[in-house]
């Protein structure tokens, strides 16, 4: 018997999808939670591919529909209770998050407060991390406020930065930390939300 689930999760999203991939599996058969929505505003990303390959609705927007309640309106309309950023490079407006009190997500590629705010996503990130001298990076999963990458920290995980290392060999193994960890954290959000 397939159990309904209590925590209904959409992925906004602007790229590859990996990170989506791996809570849309994540969640597979959970009677905790389950991705109900991809929601996307790139028409080429690939996280379409993937949720259509994964059998989960995907539904593309605009910058105008993010920004004038269209993409809420959606959400409301799926029912959703927990958005998860993944990938997602636009700011969330205001009224989104007031209609999701501490219930949206995102993962960032480095250790928060360093390296983050506008512009700071993908290679940027790395390349910023090795143009610091910094030794060690990682990913920091926290609430999403009105200003990028300032809201509360949740988790976060380190990975060393090697002297050979590139942006390329350094996005590697902190994308790793990413499919490993944030879905054990999203389930842990889920579980206070379902309760």
């Amino acid at each position: 018997m397939h159990l309904r689930p209590v925590v209904r999760i959409a992925i906004l999203a602007s790229g590859g999808g990996s990170n989506a991939q791996r809570l849309i599996e994540h969640f597979r058969g959970s009677a905790v939670a389950g991705v109900v929505l991809v929601a996307g505003d790139r028409p080429q990303a690939g996280v379409f591919a993937r949720a259509w390959d994964l059998g989960v609705p995907a539904y593309r927007f605009t910058a105008v529909q993010l920004r004038d309640g269209t993409l809420l309106r959606e959400l409301q309309a799926q029912k959703v209770d927990l958005v998860v950023l993944a990938g997602f490079l636009r700011l969330v407006p205001v009224e989104l998050l007031r209609a999701f009190p501490d219930r949206v997500l995102n993962i960032h590629p480095a250790l928060l407060p360093r390296h983050g705010g506008k512009g700071m996503w993908g290679h940027h990130v790395h390349a910023a991390v090795l143009a610091a001298g910094d030794n060690e990076s990682g990913i920091t999963i926290h609430r999403v406020n009105e200003r990028y990458d300032e809201g509360e920290h949740l988790f976060q995980a380190r990975c060393p930065v090697l002297p050979t290392d590139t942006p390329g060999t350094l996005a590697a193994r902190v994308l790793a930390l990413e499919h490993a960890h944030y879905p054990p954290v999203v389930e842990r959000v889920a579980l206070t939300l379902g309760r």
